[in-house]
């Protein structure tokens, strides 16, 4: 139950206030003037005031002007004389929640209390909700901070230096790479390093949604736009209002989508499905995609004219496999993460499984280095990740991809065994460096290092049939 605090320079307009409280369960606390007032509020914080308008030494209106508005404002409600209305009125101006005339009705006056208490526990509310806001906002930077990205290497400084360049503007910026190198997490780091920070970052997968439903869910729809549709939706464009839409896989959008999505771009202004308003929208546009489109472009997949658009700032994301400097940080950034999750207090990982991880060419890139961390650890009773803690989740997703070469699995070391697997795919690529490189799901010129290092570049290596 709320504090009310009663002052009245009448020790029986006191008692008979405090009583008609306290009989409802409120904590009363009362005070004879407002310089005891006052000193009370030095200790305690009620939610409700209930101050004589007329006394003796400091008055009613000079009390609310005194009275300390932190760590909230209380409800302050004037009690006050037929003859004084114009002054209470004057109180309700400088801030009072209202004011109660005498003779005081016991009904009229529990009814504005239990008001002013719903108004003053809105107020609590509300700055604990602004706390919480603030303290998630800090969170998110701390989380999405460009300066926290693992990124030693130096494609990825590249990258992290474009980064902090474009963060501060609202340009579109493209972000490349292969799946599970992490777009979605740089778009996100943009936004919270960015003036945006505070409003809404949305993301969509646009190879996931067909066309039909991809437009009602980016630009919203009119209640009656089509069977379903019993009242208006907002889209993503509406909602990421003033913040950040983030869409994914932008190479797998329709020409028809890309067309729409074009005008947007140019005109700022959406429509809803079935709608015949323009509506005004304020929204910084980040794309990404694992596809070449450039090579989209001349095929006729992709619009020239949205490719410029999306294209102002491009951001190049390696694969795991060609920032191997990052993957001692990376690897143990994971184990950090799940030791929390799964409560468990793994220290290091062995010499040997560091290398292990290193000289795997990672075909799922972060996303799975984050799996196999996670399932080691899960599966893990020790302090330590052991080669044998992560040579079967490496190998066998690797051997399930590639069983049709027949690749033997015991018996070898692990340089063996990569080795034998190169031999193996050049066979079977009949001695073309990138079928079989594709094969391995490796980049050409990883592939090549990996020939060069096994000495496997002989004569019988060819780049295409």
């Amino acid at each position: 139950m709320s504090v009310i605090l009663v002052v009245d320079d009448e020790p029986l307009q006191r008692d008979i206030l405090k009583t008609i409280l306290e009989s409802e369960g409120y904590e009363t606390h009362t005070a004879a003037s407002g310089k005891e007032a006052l000193a009370i509020l030095e200790t305690i914080h009620p939610d409700v005031i209930l101050s004589d308008l007329r006394m003796e030494g400091m008055d009613g209106l000079e009390l609310l002007e005194a009275i300390p508005r932190k760590p909230f404002e209380p409800s302050i409600i004037i009690i006050t004389a037929h003859g004084t209305i114009s002054s209470a009125v004057e109180a309700v101006r400088k801030g009072a929640f209202d004011y109660l005339t005498k003779p005081l009705n016991k009904d009229t006056l529990l009814l504005n209390v239990r008001r002013a208490e719903e108004r003053t526990t809105l107020l609590k509310k509300n700055i604990q909700l602004m706390e919480e806001n603030i303290h998630l906002q800090k969170e998110l930077f701390k989380k999405f901070n460009i300066e926290g990205i693992i990124g030693k290497s130096s494609k990825m400084q590249r990258a992290i230096e474009v980064m902090k360049r474009v963060a501060p503007s609202a340009v579109t910026v493209l972000i490349r790479g292969e799946s599970g190198t992490g777009k979605e997490l740089i778009a996100r780091a943009i936004h919270y390093c960015s003036p945006r920070r505070t409003k809404p970052f949305t993301a969509i997968n646009c190879a996931a949604i067909p066309d039909n439903l991809f437009e009602s869910e980016i630009f919203g729809y009119e209640a009656g736009a089509f069977t379903g549709a019993v009242e208006r939706k907002e889209g993503l464009f509406k909602l990421s209002d003033g913040g950040t839409l983030f869409l994914d896989e932008i190479g797998d959008l329709s020409l028809p989508m890309q067309s729409k999505l074009l005008r947007v771009l140019q005109d700022k202004e959406i429509r809803r499905v079935g709608g015949k308003e323009s509506i005004k929208v304020d929204v910084r546009i980040i794309t990404a995609t694992n596809k070449d489109l450039e090579k989209e472009l001349f095929s006729g997949n992709f619009r020239e004219d949205l490719y410029y658009r999306l294209r102002v700032v491009n951001i190049e994301l390696p694969p795991l496999r060609e920032r191997t400097e990052d993957m001692s940080e990376l690897a143990l950034f994971f184990v950090r993460k799940y030791n929390n999750e799964f409560r468990k207090k793994i220290k290091a990982i062995e010499p040997n499984a560091l290398k292990m991880l290193g000289e795997y060419h990672w075909p799922g890139n972060i996303r799975q280095l984050e799996t196999v961390i996670e399932r080691a650890i899960l599966m893990n009773d020790r302090d330590t990740i052991t080669v044998n803690d992560i040579k079967n989740e490496l190998w066998t997703g690797q051997l399930k991809t590639l069983s049709e070469l027949d690749i033997p699995d015991e018996g070898l070391d692990f340089e063996n065994l990569e080795k034998e697997m190169i031999r193996k795919a050049m066979a079977k690529a009949n001695g073309v460096a990138t079928k079989a490189a594709k094969l391995l799901g490796m980049s050409y010129k990883t592939f090549l290092y990996r020939l060069e290092k096994f000495n496997l570049n002989g004569h019988s290596v060819k780049k295409t049939e």
